[in-house]
């Protein structure tokens, strides 16, 4: 499916692919579980998340960071309390230093918990979408504090496109364990 840019898009692929993330979590070996993530063999993985997350609760909880950075944003904004997205002292130049703040954060977390925790938000991410129209999703400009992309793209990238990020991680993991 081609990125989202209506509201029922959105709600049909953030639906998706968080039941494909889930089916995908439902069928792990053990071994595939206790395994620790590694791609350094892989050239192509060169980006820091690939060396940051080492198990399937830290893909979790990344997942659910990022609902919780959506959440805090727009419930601030609404109610009056001007604040960017990637919340101070980070930016969109050095978020990845945020994620491993997260990751840190999170260490102590059970993958029960981690679970628990991504269920609850992204409940609460789609019912705040319900809450808007499709123009005030997907129609620049309705929200000064959204800047120059519609309200959705936040959405598309916090649900659709980071579960399907999640999946092909997870993908990479359980082919590397099959090799081993």
């Amino acid at each position: 499916m081609s990125r989202p840019t209506t509201k029922a898009d959105l709600m049909t692929a953030a639906s998706d692919n968080y039941k494909k993330l889930n089916t995908l979590i439902s069928g792990l070996t053990e071994k595939e579980l206790s395994t620790i993530f590694d791609f350094a063999d892989d050239e192509k993985k060169k980006e820091a998340h690939w060396k940051r997350d080492k198990n399937l609760r830290d893909i979790l909880i990344h997942l659910y960071e990022w609902h919780q950075l959506l959440l805090n944003w727009v419930h601030s904004n609404q109610s009056g309390d001007a604040k960017p997205f990637i919340p101070q002292p980070y930016n969109w130049k050095t978020y990845g230093d945020m994620n491993v703040e997260f990751w840190k954060k999170h260490q102590n977390t059970s993958l029960e918990e981690a679970k628990e925790m991504l269920e609850k938000t992204h409940n609460e991410v789609l019912h705040l979408a319900e809450t808007f129209s499709n123009e005030e999703l997907f129609s620049k400009g309705v929200y000064k504090w959204v800047g120059n992309s519609p309200l959705g793209s936040y959405f598309v990238s916090v649900t659709a496109s980071h579960y399907d990020w999640a999946i092909k991680k997870l993908k990479a993991h359980i082919k590397n364990c099959k090799g081993k």
